[in-house]
């Protein structure tokens, strides 16, 4: 279960950076050299990589070299266990407002609980 855990949180930091979820934005269309996603953002190059880098380990993308370039593509795999975990969470609060519902409604009618 650590592991799953530690996955998450690799995958929630890896969404936490606004520059991380703009790549992923712009790699949801299709792949991208490190060069062309680096070019909107005003930084170094060394600085973005630290952002691929992250990505990459998270699992959030992979990355191949041709050559001199190094290519990035959406790993889409990732975002289903995001997905499955907000969706147990949400269960969960789901089930936590009906029973303050229910509560609040047996409260006006005078009922006890």
């Amino acid at each position: 279960m650590a592991n799953s855990s530690d996955r998450l949180d690799g995958l929630f930091h890896a969404l936490s950076d606004p520059t991380r979820r703009a790549v992923l934005r712009r790699l949801g269309r299709g792949p991208a050299s490190v060069t062309d996603l680096a070019e909107p953002f005003a930084m170094a190059l060394p600085s973005f990589l630290k952002h691929v880098r992250v990505l990459e380990e998270s699992g959030c993308i992979r990355t191949v070299k041709r050559g001199r370039v190094r290519f990035c593509t959406l790993e889409k795999k990732s975002f289903g266990e995001v997905e499955n975990w907000l969706r147990g969470e949400r269960a969960a609060w789901e089930e936590q407002t009906d029973r303050l519902e229910a509560f609040a409604v047996a409260q006006a009618r005078g009922e006890d609980d």
